[in-house]
């Protein structure tokens, strides 16, 4: 059997990688202190929305889309091993609650409802002035897909490791883990950085400037009825769960380093969000069933992701900095690393966010 590629992170990206490596017949090591998905997974609604994290175009909507497109096939190969997983198609309606708003929607992708359809689709909202509806949108559980990933891969002979590692060493034509006392070291010529925004305080490696961005996310059963479709506002987005019951309304955007820890700002703020689209909600939040959720997420200066290799660096992969777009991203992300590492193939995505574009005479090298 081949050599064991070693994978840097139990996130979502990193146990979409070990599974697509895993079903190829590559034998994976994932090594990670936390739990799977106990990093920036946590602050995830798993929204599936292209057309609106990639307002702007270009090759990261491109990439969005993407996988988008793999994502049916994906999930029913998971619950064809037995994985339960709540995932829909349900779409999304970016709300416009001025005329202003309106007036950019409606030069955005997808199908303009004016504000009596908006009214009639989902009666619980405020007053609107219409909305964008894009219907190939949608969400996954991410918790659930995270799960399915992990148990996937394992199943396939992937091992998952809880350790943190501490530095990487080149030793001839291979790389050498320092993983800590009790693991010692890990020896493989392949190492995947999916650590996010963790990946910086990996020594011996240079890294691109990846930072964490803190996500607030709150998940409540509130009893509004059945909401069937993701909602989008100006300050928050809410989505419906399985059976359109539990909603998660999110997320913050904080620069706030790595205290990884919710706020009672961070959930006022949200819930107060969520009241202006959904005003039949109580005016206090201690009326509902409310359980809040963090997770740093990992950026670079341009919020692009960072994938592929650096030249310099034979054997290291790099496949973090996703920030808002890590679960939408996860299966191309998959098959992107793989198809680099089990064929040689270099996709054109790998050139454009390749992290060679940060490595100038200020790169970070520890």
């Amino acid at each position: 059997m081949k050599e064991t590629v070693i994978i840097v992170g139990a996130g979502i990206v990193g146990c979409a990688i070990a599974r697509e490596l895993a079903i190829r017949g590559i034998r994976c090591t994932v090594v990670d202190p936390r739990p799977v998905a106990g990093g920036a997974t946590q602050a995830s609604a798993g929204m599936l929305a292209p057309y609106v994290e990639a307002h702007e175009g270009g090759p990261m909507l491109e990439l969005c889309v993407r996988s988008l497109d793999l994502y049916d096939g994906w999930i029913a190969r998971l619950r064809d091993e037995g994985h339960d997983i709540d995932y829909a198609r349900s779409g999304t309606l970016e709300i416009a609650l001025s005329e202003d708003q309106a007036s950019r929607l409606r030069a955005g992708h997808g199908e303009w409802l004016d504000r009596n359809t908006v009214a009639r689709e989902v009666p619980q909202l405020a007053r609107t002035a219409g909305g964008l509806r894009n219907r190939p949108h949608g969400y996954v559980n991410a918790r659930h897909l995270a799960a399915a990933l992990a148990a996937s891969a394992a199943r396939h002979g992937t091992t998952f490791l809880g350790a943190r590692v501490g530095r990487i060493d080149r030793d001839g034509n291979g790389l050498v883990l320092d993983v800590g006392p009790g693991a010692g070291k890990l020896e493989s010529r392949t190492v995947v950085l999916a650590a996010g925004a963790w990946t910086n305080d990996i020594a011996g490696v240079r890294t691109p400037p990846l930072r964490p961005v803190r996500g607030q996310l709150l998940q409540m059963v509130p009893a509004l009825g059945r909401i069937t479709t993701i909602l989008w506002g100006p300050d928050c987005y809410i989505v419906p769960l399985r059976m359109g019951s539990e909603l998660l309304v999110g997320a913050t955007v904080e620069e706030a380093g790595f205290n990884e820890y919710t706020t009672e700002e961070g959930v006022r703020g949200l819930y107060a969000a969520a009241r202006t689209l959904l005003p039949g909600l109580p005016a206090d939040i201690r009326d509902v069933s409310v359980e809040p959720r963090v997770g740093l997420r990992p950026a670079t200066p341009d919020d692009l992701p960072v994938l592929g290799t650096d030249p310099e660096q034979p054997g290291i992969v790099f496949a973090s900095g996703h920030y808002r777009n890590g679960i939408l991203l996860a299966p191309i992300t998959g098959q992107l690393v793989a198809d680099l590492i089990v064929e040689g193939t270099k996709d054109r995505a790998l050139e454009t966010f390749s992290p060679t574009r940060f490595f100038n005479s200020k790169a970070q090298r520890h």
